[in-house]
């Protein structure tokens, strides 16, 4: 006779909608500081100050980007075992794209720094309009 032990995944989802105004990085900023220190996620081995800061400056570029292009946004957060996935709608009409860096752009580097931050980067169009970006930090 063969015994299966369950394992225990520890995930955690949360979502949040923010105003199209520019206190909203803020603001997202701090609801993801939030979340990610919480308890149970400390207790499952998630170390929020090192993945924390990168998690941080991800959705304040890209929650920057959605208010500032795309008339409000949606942000979802969320936590595995493995990793955080930071995924940010818009309803902009046009489609965001990493620039290249160059050493005299004065904006279009929030892209290219998200890019360099996370494991994954994707960006896809939203049906009914919009945008979705979604990076991932593994653990």
């Amino acid at each position: 006779m063969r015994t299966h032990r369950r394992t225990h995944r520890r995930s955690a989802r949360v979502e949040y909608h923010l105003p199209d105004e520019a206190q909203s990085a803020r603001r997202a900023r701090r609801l993801t500081a939030q979340f990610l220190a919480r308890p149970a996620l400390r207790e499952g081995g998630l170390d929020a100050g090192h993945i924390g800061d990168a998690a941080a400056l991800i959705v304040s570029e890209l929650v920057t980007n959605a208010t500032r292009h795309g008339g409000g946004c949606r942000l979802c957060l969320h936590v595995s075992e493995t990793q955080v996935t930071v995924e940010v709608y818009d309803g902009s009409p046009g489609r965001p794209d990493v620039r290249p860096l160059t050493t005299w752009s004065e904006s279009g580097r929030g892209l290219a720094m998200v890019r360099s931050l996370a494991q994954r980067l994707d960006i896809a169009r939203v049906a009914g309009g919009g945008n979705r970006v979604l990076a991932v930090l593994d653990l």
